[in-house]
């Protein structure tokens, strides 16, 4: 298995295609993974297959290996058994240009938007070059007109806006999202899903997103899995096509499923 995950490394970026393919994805294979934290045995055989492009949710308790799994997904972590391994659409092996967003933005104080989002290049890149990548990277998180902002400046769902812009610039073709917006107020969640949305379906990478929200889940995934204890103990396909509205009662009917199944069966 190989990735590529750090947040300072990538190749470049010229445009962002117009795809809902998912041509530049990547498919990920788990096989019996397993990790182990001295004898916590947080991760207990997880078998996997996401094919390239879809966008896969991870829900269930707190402590059940929902963020230990993306960090071996993203190569930040380990497994201490299992084989893990990434494929092109036609199934041949490859290499993931893996990027992570996480629940803070981690953006740098001392630079503005754009200088924040061009990290997301690597080194070697000009300044110049950098910065105008970034600046297409920005629009398309709707956030050009604060390229020379301060991150200070900014209010949270603009930063974890510049957050994915960073992630976005080196053109993924994995896309690991831990918790991106467990911190911004419900308005603004919402609207950060739609734009999650709608980045994820015109470029066509794979998501693999770990969240507590099963509204999110299913409002924004094409399947959801559920952990418990380290096992996948349920593998829920969301039968409804892009973009999805809020609201809708057949999403409201695979909450409830979801929240049966985490909370021990009850119904709610």
């Amino acid at each position: 298995m190989a990735i590529a995950t750090s947040l300072r490394t990538g190749n470049g970026l010229e445009n962002f295609p117009d795809s809902q393919t998912g041509e530049r994805a990547v498919g990920l294979r788990l096989e019996g993974i397993e990790k182990t934290f001295g004898s916590n045995r947080v991760l207990r055989g997880i078998d996997l297959e996401v094919p390239a492009g879809q966008f896969v949710a991870v829900v269930g308790k707190s402590g059940c290996g929902k963020s230990t799994l993306l960090r071996i997904l993203m190569g930040l972590d380990h497994h201490t058994g299992g084989q893990l391994s990434f494929h092109s659409a036609d199934g041949t092996e490859t290499t993931a240009n893996g990027r992570i967003v996480f629940q803070e933005p981690r953006l740098l104080p001392w630079f503005d938007v754009a200088d924040n989002v061009a990290v997301g290049l690597g080194e070697g890149v000009q300044a110049a070059e950098g910065r105008a990548k970034a600046r297409v990277a920005l629009n398309e998180v709707q956030l050009s007109e604060k390229a020379k902002e301060w991150p200070s400046k900014l209010s949270g769902g603009q930063r974890q806006r510049v957050a994915l812009a960073r992630a976005l610039v080196s053109k993924p073709n994995f896309l690991a999202l831990d918790e991106p917006l467990g911190a911004l107020d419900a308005l603004t969640r919402i609207s950060m899903q739609q734009l999650l949305s709608r980045v994820w379906r015109e470029q066509g990478f794979t998501a693999v997103l770990v969240t507590h929200d099963v509204s999110e889940a299913v409002h924004l995934a094409d399947r959801v899995i559920v952990l418990d204890e380290g096992r996948i103990s349920r593998d829920i396909a969301v039968p409804h096509p892009h973009p999805r509205k809020h609201g809708l009662a057949e999403l409201s009917e695979l909450e409830g499923e979801l929240l049966a199944t985490i909370l021990g069966g009850h119904s709610y």
